[in-house]
């Protein structure tokens, strides 16, 4: 089985935490495992350098000084993975086994490095020896030190994974998996022992550190990604399994939406009141689509067959609410949502799918975002050239 194991700052923290991650990469082996190793800068390394940068410093000088974190753990690791007899190399930017390649924007070039990352499968291989890859940091063409940024280890490693062909990417960090609740905060928190993809980086986004989001673009339905704990100390077993992938979709409601808004003056500074207009709607069993809210507004998208129905409803809570003023109604709306993993890390994607819109005269009612997909509303009677220009544009 090939892994690659990600070792984040946490896991590096210490001397004995080193000694940890060594022995289980060294228990991996013996079994028989090809095992690819990716270090995170130990501890908190790598936000000491940045503070320490108290002058201007140009892109290039500040990514050589922040990737000396790196650097450092990956000749840390190779050092305890060889006093346990495992035959280990570190790899940095600058040698001609380093695999992950930047173009000019400071993107990752796929095609030089999943070329490049194929030979250090290859070379691992043949030679039988664990490759020790600083995490975070990556090269350009012209040889110069660039970085992936924030969580740019977790990219690095399910990259490498993706491009290496593993079978699984285990990110060996300082939580047991996903939790069901941040442990720190409520009572009862258990980790959660599966998880799908599209879950995960929906919660990444909103603040749950867990994977970060731009690594789980490189995730493939073959390979298994898992998180595991530091105190563990087997990288075979425990955590929680990321599954599926990313797939990039395109997708018209098949029926016309009713859109339903709400009018109020307080609306944003008053608790509760989102939630009084959903549980009206909800025990009517009617059901929302999309919901987006503005300054002063709450918008309901629904099915049109039951907009009437819902106007009652959401005007009898305009009554009893002294923040609301009114309530409004339009028919016929159209939505086209555009889901997929690289979204997130397209700049321009919106303005992509926008502009040529505008430039077809077709009007955009209302734009709504998530971690992973954009939904666009426009007129039920544009709908058929919508979908034509966006598919184009995608």
């Amino acid at each position: 089985m090939r892994v690659v194991a990600k070792f984040g700052g946490t896991s590096l923290g210490n001397g004995d935490r080193v000694n940890r991650a060594a022995d289980s990469v060294a228990a991996a082996v013996e079994a028989g495992h090809e095992v690819a190793v990716v270090a995170s800068a130990m501890g908190s390394t790598t936000d000491f350098l940045l503070d320490a940068i108290s002058f201007e410093a140009d892109e290039a000088d500040e990514a050589e000084i922040v990737s000396m974190g790196e650097r450092t753990s990956v000749r840390m690791l190779k050092a305890a993975l060889g006093a346990r007899g495992v035959d280990a190399e570190f790899v940095e930017p600058g040698m001609d086994e380093w695999p992950v390649i930047t173009d000019e924007h400071g993107e990752v070039d796929v095609e030089e490095s999943s070329r490049r990352a194929k030979q250090l499968a290859a070379d691992m291989a043949a030679k039988g020896y664990v490759p020790v890859v600083s995490g975070f940091v990556a090269e350009d063409r012209a040889g110069n030190v660039t970085t992936l940024g924030r969580g740019g280890s977790d990219t690095t490693a399910v990259m490498l994974g993706n491009y290496m062909h593993a079978d699984e990417v285990v990110i060996i960090t300082d939580v047991e998996g996903v939790m069901t609740g941040d442990p720190g905060v409520v009572e009862g928190a258990r980790n959660v022992g599966e998880i799908t993809v599209d879950e995960l980086r929906n919660l990444s986004f909103r603040g749950a550190e867990v994977v970060a989001p731009s690594a789980l673009t490189y995730k493939d339905a073959d390979m298994t990604v898992r998180v595991a704990h530091y105190q563990h100390g087997d990288l075979m077993e425990g955590g929680t399994t990321i599954e599926g992938q990313f797939d990039n979709l395109i997708d018209l409601r098949e029926t016309p939406l009713a859109c339903l808004t709400v009018a109020g003056r307080a609306i944003r500074n008053t608790p509760g009141i989102l939630s009084d207009l959903s549980v009206a709607l909800s025990d009517a069993e009617i059901n929302v689509d999309a919901v987006s809210s503005g300054m002063d507004s709450v918008t309901f998208y629904l099915d049109e067959e039951v907009a009437e129905r819902a106007e009652n409803l959401l005007h009898e809570a305009v009554i009893d609410a002294e923040p609301l003023s009114s309530v409004t109604v339009d028919d016929d709306v159209a939505v086209i949502r555009v889901t997929g993993g690289q979204l997130p890390n397209e700049s321009g994607v919106l303005q992509d799918i926008i502009v040529p819109l505008a430039e077809e005269h077709i009007t955009v009612y209302d734009l709504i975002t998530s971690a992973t997909s954009v939904s666009v509303f426009v007129d039920w009677a544009d709908r058929e050239r919508a979908l034509e220009i966006i598919q184009d544009a995608v």
